[in-house]
C-alpha cells in the first residue's frame, strides 16, 4: 500500500487527519507509534526525527509528508476523493486555511496546554499558564458562537479542511472548559460533527485509549 499513517488514536492532531481520509474512504496503512514503547519510538523516528505525529509515508512518491493540515493538503492534491476538503475557489480555499488555523491555534493549543498541565509531575504545574490558556478557549467559543450564527459547517455548506481541525480541537477542549448552556451554536455544531461518518469513526476507535485521557467528563 503507498500511504503509510503514523499516528496514535488518541492524539488529536492525528483525528484531523484521519477524519480528512475517511470522508474520502482513501486507502492507506495505519501504523500506531507509541512512544512509551522503545522499539516503536525508534521505528517512528527513523521516519521523522521530529518525532511528533502524524506523519503521512508515500511510498510510491518517495515523500514523508509531517503535520495535519499539510497531510490533508497533499491528500487533496495527489490522491483526491468526492469530498473536496480544500476548495477550489481561491478565496474559499483561503477562508477555509484561515479557519484551520484558527482552530488549532487558537481553540487545540491552548486546550493542549491545560492537558499536558495535569500530566506535569507534582510541583511543575503552570497555573497561570492554564489561566490564560482557557482565557483565550473563552475568547474563541465567543468567537466561534457568532460565526456560527447561519453556517452548517465552518465554511456554510460545505464540509472541509476546516471542520476536520474544528473537531478534534472542540472536543477535547470542551472537557476541559465545557461549552455548557452559554454557548448553544457551538455546541450544536459540535454535535453536528459527532454525527459525521467519519467522525463517529475517529471517536470509536480512540474508545480504548480514552482511559489515558487526564481529564475526566465528571470533572467537567
Amino acid at each position: 500500500m503507498s500511504l503509510k499513517l503514523y499516528y496514535h488514536p488518541l492524539a488529536s492532531f492525528c483525528w484531523k487527519v484521519l477524519i480528512g481520509l475517511y470522508e474520502n474512504q482513501t486507502s492507506f496503512e495505519p501504523i500506531i507509534v507509541d512512544l512509551m514503547d522503545e522499539a516503536s519510538r525508534a521505528a517512528f523516528l527513523k521516519i521523522w526525527p521530529v518525532g511528533k505525529f502524524p506523519v503521512l509515508r508515500d511510498d510510491a512518491r518517495g515523500r514523508t509528508i509531517p503535520e495535519s493540515t499539510i497531510i490533508i493538503e497533499y491528500l487533496a492534491r495527489h490522491y483526491p476523493g468526492p469530498v473536496q476538503l480544500l476548495p477550489s475557489d481561491p478565496e474559499m480555499a483561503l477562508e477555509a486555511r484561515l479557519q484551520d488555523r484558527f482552530y488549532d491555534r487558537y481553540v487545540h493549543e491552548p486546550m493542549q496546554k491545560v492537558v499536558t498541565d495535569r500530566l506535569r509531575p507534582p510541583g511543575k504545574n503552570d497555573p497561570h499558564g492554564v489561566e490564560l490558556a482557557l482565557g483565550e478557549i473563552a475568547s474563541s467559543y465567543n468567537f466561534i458562537e457568532e460565526d456560527m450564527a447561519s453556517k452548517r459547517w465552518a465554511l456554510g455548506d460545505d464540509f472541509s479542511l476546516a471542520d476536520c481541525a474544528a473537531f478534534p480541537a472542540l472536543f477535547y477542549a470542551n472537557k476541559v472548559a465545557p461549552l455548557g448552556k452559554v454557548h448553544p451554536r457551538t455546541a450544536a455544531y459540535l454535535e453536528r460533527l459527532l454525527a459525521r461518518a467519519s467522525v463517529a469513526r475517529v471517536v470509536a476507535e480512540a474508545q480504548p485509549y480514552f482511559g489515558l485521557f487526564p481529564i475526566k467528563d465528571e470533572e467537567s
